[in-house]
């Protein structure tokens, strides 16, 4: 049974490849969901598959590719179920 999970990560998120890396990380891992930079300068992202998927997920987001720098990532429950994981506008 899938899970789905909002986050909002801030830190050095955005110019650095975040979202290429957190659709790169879906497509390997099978999550769906979407993900989309924030006017703030966070990224947001909404995913859902397996708990152990999700969980592996999750680890990949709160380390971010090798020139970001996570400095907190919230994670609450979401509904929802998506065909696909996919890159949104900026809102």
């Amino acid at each position: 049974m899938p899970i789905t999970r909002y986050l909002k990560i801030s830190g050095r998120v955005q110019g650095v490849g975040f979202r290429h890396f957190v659709t790169r990380s879906a497509q390997e891992l099978r999550v769906t969901g979407w993900v989309r930079n924030r006017r703030d300068g966070s990224v947001e992202a909404v995913i859902s598959g397996s708990s152990e998927e999700v969980h592996t997920m999750l680890e990949r987001l709160r380390r971010g590719p090798p020139h970001a720098m996570v400095d907190e990532c919230r994670v609450t429950d979401a509904a929802g179920t998506f065909d696909r994981f996919e890159t949104l506008a900026t809102e």
